[in-house]
């Protein structure tokens, strides 16, 4: 089996974003974007290496700024700053052959803001339990004026997750959002793409996934909703269904 490398890339902003790269010496690479406070040990991650040894594909897995393994704050970055983490680290290191963006949650919201970059070498993109503009829908609109009038003066407010943490909320994270929203817009995409989202999902509701239909223009898009998935999808039977979607777009 080809193990990982595991390296450090150098953003311009002298960020170590840390990354794990399959070298399968194929022409597809899949390129996998994880959700938000998550990192490259999911179960989504150590599925995506035995898919790619198994059917000799590249695959390229890393954690943005203030993720993981890799430098900074989380509290100092915004879905803004994540986005160019990954836009330049595909554009350096992946610089031949056609790439498949798979994004979870948070990660769909950045895979479809960089389909602009890179629109002519995607083969094709899947989204799982896709949380386009959840900064502004899931967060922002649900607060009080007190709570949003805290975080326009720098306060950290402390959201509540569903992991019995919280997620830091920074006014850098809410208005880096509002500057990068995707659901207002239309995308034109001549590749196949694949949603999938579950019906118990607590975080990211599915008519999310629907939404995204409308904003993704392509005459090639599935929707696959699983009545008793929940948001990470990470179950045997919801990472077979991952695998059918990415044999679906090779």
């Amino acid at each position: 089996m080809n193990n990982p490398k595991q390296n450090f890339f150098l953003t311009k902003n002298n960020q170590k974003i840390h990354y794990k790269f399959i070298n399968n010496k194929s022409l597809i690479t899949i390129i996998f974007l994880h959700g938000l406070m998550s990192d490259i040990k999911s179960k989504k991650a150590k599925f995506l290496k035995k898919f790619a040894n198994k059917n000799k594909i590249n695959l390229l897995l890393f954690e943005y700024s203030g993720h993981g393994k890799s430098s900074g704050q989380f509290t100092d970055f915004s879905i803004k700053n994540w986005i160019e983490d990954s836009r330049s680290i595909i554009k350096n290191l992946i610089k031949k052959g056609k790439i498949i963006l798979i994004g979870s949650s948070m990660g769909a919201w950045i895979g479809i803001a960089l389909i602009k970059h890179f629109h002519k070498r995607i083969k094709g993109f899947i989204g799982i339990a896709p949380a386009p503009d959840f900064t502004e829908e899931l967060i922002w609109k649900k607060l009080n004026s007190f709570e949003k009038d805290s975080i326009r003066r720098n306060k950290i407010y402390k959201l509540k997750s569903s992991h019995n943490n919280f997620y830091p909320i920074t006014k850098n994270f809410i208005f880096g959002g509002k500057k990068n929203l995707i659901l207002n817009k239309k995308i034109k995409c001549n590749f196949k793409i694949e949603l999938l989202h579950g019906i118990r999902d607590s975080s990211v509701p599915w008519i999310y996934s629907i939404n995204l239909t409308k904003t993704l223009i392509t005459k090639k898009l599935k929707l696959t909703i699983i009545d008793d998935g929940d948001h990470s999808l990470s179950r045997v039977q919801d990472l077979k269904k991952l695998d059918l979607a990415i044999k679906n777009i090779i």
